[in-house]
C-alpha cells in the first residue's frame, strides 16, 4: 500500500476520533506543532523509522518529547504509527487530517505574499473577501513578506492563485507589448 494511502487511513481514524470527542480544532494545533519538530529536525523521523531502535524506545521517546504538548489522541495517534511501523507516513498523514478538519469546519487556508507586514485588520478583511470567492466560512490567513513584489498583493489558497501584485501586472503589460510589436 502507497505512503498516501496509508496516511489517509490514518488521518482519517484521527480526525473521526477526534471529531467525536470534540476536539478536532485542538488536535489540528498538536498536529501542526509536531509538523513543525518533524520539519526543523530531520534527525526526528529518523531515529524513529532506524532499524536498530526498538519500538519500546522509540515510544519512550516520543513519550518524553510530547507527553506536556499533546493530548492523549494526538500521543495515542504517533505511538500506533511506531508501533505499526507507518512512521514515514506521519506529515502526509497530518497533511490529510488537515485537510479534512478544515473541510469538516467549512474552512481553509490562505497564503497572502506582500511587500510589507499586513496589519490584522488587513489579513481579517482578506480573510472575508476571500472566503466569499472560495465559499468558504473562513478563511485562515499567513502572511508571507516577498521583497520581489513591488506592491499589492498575490493570494493562495490551495491550488488557486490570486495574483494581484504589481509585478504581475507589469509582467503582463510588457508580454502585451512585445506581442503588439510584432
Amino acid at each position: 500500500m502507497s505512503n498516501q494511502a496509508v496516511a489517509n487511513r490514518y488521518a482519517y481514524a484521527l480526525f473521526q476520533l477526534a471529531e467525536e470527542k470534540s476536539i478536532l480544532t485542538e488536535v489540528v494545533q498538536e498536529m501542526e506543532l509536531v509538523k513543525e519538530v518533524v520539519n526543523s529536525t530531520p534527525e526526528f523521523l529518523q531515529l524513529l523509522s532506524h532499524p536498530k531502535v526498538t519500538t519500546e524506545q522509540k515510544r519512550a521517546f516520543i513519550e518524553n518529547s510530547f507527553k506536556d504538548s499533546l493530548s492523549e489522541t494526538s500521543l495515542h495517534t504517533l505511538l500506533l504509527l511506531v508501533e505499526n511501523k507507518r512512521i514515514e507516513s506521519l506529515v502526509d498523514m497530518i497533511d490529510s487530517f488537515k485537510d479534512m478538519s478544515y473541510e469538516a469546519q467549512d474552512m481553509a487556508e490562505a497564503v497572502v505574499y506582500s511587500a510589507k507586514p499586513l496589519t490584522s485588520g488587513e489579513q481579517a478583511q482578506i480573510a472575508e473577501i476571500f472566503a466569499k470567492k472560495v465559499n468558504k466560512a473562513k478563511l485562515l490567513v499567513t502572511n508571507v513578506v516577498n521583497k520581489d513584489l513591488l506592491g499589492g498583493l498575490k493570494i493562495r489558497i490551495g491550488d488557486r492563485i490570486y495574483d494581484g501584485s504589481v509585478k504581475s501586472q507589469l509582467d503582463r503589460l510588457e508580454r502585451q507589448l512585445i506581442a503588439g510589436t510584432r
